[in-house]
């Protein structure tokens, strides 16, 4: 049985922005968790033809935190936060990419998320990003949903690597 935080009772009945955040974070967790119990290979498995990976993935999520809470926010360009310029060069792996430093900087990136949002409001109006400016809700919005979409793929990668080394029974 899969725990989700989101369904709990205090949640339910919460307000608006402790909702979003709490189903922000349950999938920020699993994502994150989507790497647990792999090895450095199975995590680096490339089992389509476009460039994603488990540990890509978690990757390109670290990624999509700082476009949207960091780039979004602050204003400050992509080469000032240290991010690639485009989507697809955010899956690109690096010798020294393990599943522990992946982990950690997404950890970090999320921390700083909630850290960058803490004092805003759901209306406030977010102008550094390239669509022009957004309210946050809309942020929260967007973010929740690529973030399920690559929950979905993680789970589907996940399965196709466990399933390679499952025993026939």
């Amino acid at each position: 049985m899969v725990f989700h935080p989101s369904a709990e009772p205090a949640v339910l009945h919460a307000a608006i922005r402790d909702q979003f955040e709490a189903f922000l974070d349950e999938h920020r967790s699993m994502l994150h968790d989507s790497l647990n119990g792999l090895t450095e290979e199975q995590a680096r498995r490339s089992l389509v033809t476009s460039k994603t990976t488990l540990l890509g993935l978690v990757k390109h999520a670290t990624v999509v935190e700082k476009v949207w809470f960091d780039e979004a926010i602050t204003c400050r360009s992509r080469s000032e936060i240290g991010i690639p310029d485009t989507p697809d060069e955010s899956f690109d792996l690096q010798d020294g990419d393990t599943i522990a430093t992946v982990q950690q900087a997404y950890q970090q990136a999320c921390e700083a998320s909630r850290q960058s949002t803490a004092k805003l409001d759901l209306d406030d109006v977010i102008r550094g990003n390239r669509r022009g400016p957004l309210p946050l809700r809309w942020v929260y919005l967007h973010t929740l949903r690529e973030l399920a979409q690559h929950c979905g793929h993680a789970d589907i990668l996940r399965e196709q690597i466990l399933s390679d080394t499952a025993v026939p029974g």
